[in-house]
């Protein structure tokens, strides 16, 4: 693999960096072959639970595409599999959390928005700032952003350009959690940590799932699908050992929420 793209794994979470913090973290053509093999080798990996996201450093987790090295994005052997970037067309079938360390712009927010949860650093910026040069979104952002923002705050981010903060990101709904700055990566690991150890795990990935495939659909369909994919991992063995516990009266050590609340104190 690529040094452009660095992995780790701690106990049963995996660590994706883009190495290339001289570059804010932009992915050239190198790094996204390097992206989508990490995510090919994460679906595949049983012992891997779950997937952090992160750049090196900490003044970019990705500032979008090299635009000095275009042409290799849309010539390298995982465009049609993957996308330009290396990633919006794969699914490691499990969760995915982005840890964002300053900057996000452009195909950086498409990789974010590629990942099922998104933590922040209160330095982080925003935006899609290669609309000044003219370039389109085609790593997943015209889908993904009114997925989770709404068609309105999608379009006024593509075709504006605006660029904003941490606490407007998390107002809109496209952080979920806003930190300190050099703690995006550690919250990150706490809930992918908490995840990866939660019993009956594959119910995690069914819930995951018909999440994710059920958006397209009307609500009973969504119903049907919900049924046919989650409803069998309610007879696990390792959800009856968890009510089990529940029932001798287990405390709760879900986590806990971190937002501008926290900050502002």
């Amino acid at each position: 693999m690529t040094n452009k793209v660095t992995t780790e794994d701690r106990g049963r979470v995996r660590i994706v960096r883009i190495n290339r913090p001289e570059k804010r973290n932009c992915v050239d053509a190198e790094t996204a072959v390097g992206l989508a093999r990490a995510i090919e080798a994460f679906g595949g990996d049983e012992r891997a639970r779950v997937l952090v996201v992160t750049g090196e450093g900490d003044q970019a987790f990705c500032a979008g595409a090299d635009l000095k090295s275009t042409t290799g994005l849309f010539g390298h052997e995982y465009v049609d599999a993957a996308g330009p970037m290396g990633f919006a067309r794969l699914d490691p079938g499990k969760p995915t959390i982005a840890a964002i360390n300053g900057y996000c712009f452009a195909g950086g927010g498409e990789l974010a928005a590629w990942c099922d949860i998104r933590i922040g650093a209160v330095n982080a910026e925003f935006g899609c700032l290669s609309r000044r040069w003219g370039v389109p979104y085609a790593d997943g952002g015209t889908q993904r952003f009114a997925r989770i923002l709404g068609t309105g705050n999608a379009l006024y981010m593509l075709m504006t350009g605006a660029r904003f903060d941490a606490r407007h990101a998390y107002e809109i709904g496209f952080l979920q959690e806003i930190v300190p700055k050099g703690e995006a990566l550690t919250r990150a690991l706490e809930l992918a940590e908490a995840i990866a150890a939660y019993p009956n795990f594959a119910g995690i990935c069914a819930d995951r799932r018909a999440v994710l495939e059920g958006l397209s659909l009307c609500l009973d369909d969504g119903l049907l699908l919900e049924a046919k994919v989650v409803r069998p991992e309610c007879y696990s063995e390792e959800m009856r050992a968890g009510l089990g516990r529940f029932a001798a009266g287990a405390r709760d050590s879900s986590p806990r929420p971190r937002g501008l609340r926290e900050l502002d104190r």
